[in-house]
C-alpha cells in the first residue's frame, strides 16, 4: 500500500503549526522536508509527519 502524503494545509491542521512556522522550522533543520509530486506540488509523507510529532512528545514529557 502508498504512503500517504499530505499537502501543506494538512499539515498545518495536522501539527497546529502555521505556514511560515513549518518553513522556518525546515530552514532550520527541525522538521521533516516535502518531496517533490510534481512539478510546483509538495508534500509530506505522513510517516515522516508523525515521526516528526512523535520526537516532539517525547522531548516534551
Amino acid at each position: 500500500m502508498a504512503e500517504k502524503h499530505l499537502r501543506r494545509r494538512a499539515v498545518e491542521e495536522l501539527t497546529g503549526l502555521s505556514r511560515s512556522t513549518i518553513y522556518d522550522l525546515m530552514s532550520k533543520g527541525q522538521f521533516p522536508r516535502p518531496v517533490k509530486l510534481t512539478g510546483r506540488a509538495v508534500a509530506w509523507p505522513e510517516s515522516a509527519l508523525v515521526a516528526w510529532l512523535d520526537s516532539r512528545q517525547s522531548t516534551a514529557a
